[in-house]
């Protein structure tokens, strides 16, 4: 039996929120780095044990392509694009989206790990 299926999808960019609607009513505003730590490809799911992903904070959706009538592929602008989220997929992750962000913020404290972005600096070492 199909899920609910997808009838809207909006990017709020400068909120960092994918805005997804179903044709049972449902709407959801999810954050990008939710969708990205939570990415359904083999690099972030792994074989049998999620990979934590961290610092992405300020991550972003820069494209959002359909794949067929089922999903969506995003493009994330840290260059990770190899996720293909189908309709159930982004209705549980609205859905369920406070419990997933706890479970989330849960497993990076316990590897204190951090959800801020890597800042480059420039070190100048001394002869």
């Amino acid at each position: 039996m199909p899920g609910p299926q997808l009838t809207g999808i909006k990017l709020q960019r400068s909120e960092r929120l994918l805005t997804v609607r179903f044709d049972d009513g449902a709407a959801f505003d999810i954050p990008c780095e939710l969708l990205r730590v939570s990415s359904p490809s083999a690099e972030v799911q792994g074989h049998g044990k999620p990979k934590l992903v961290t610092n992405k904070r300020e991550v972003n959706i820069s494209t959002i392509e359909r794949v067929g009538n089922y999903a969506v592929k995003l493009v994330f602008d840290d260059g990770h694009d190899t996720g293909i989220y189908p309709w159930q997929l982004l209705y549980i992750l609205g859905r369920d989206c406070d419990k997933l962000w706890q479970d989330y913020l849960d497993r990076l404290s316990a590897a204190k790990a951090s959800r801020e972005p890597l800042i480059a600096v420039n070190v100048k070492f001394s002869d």
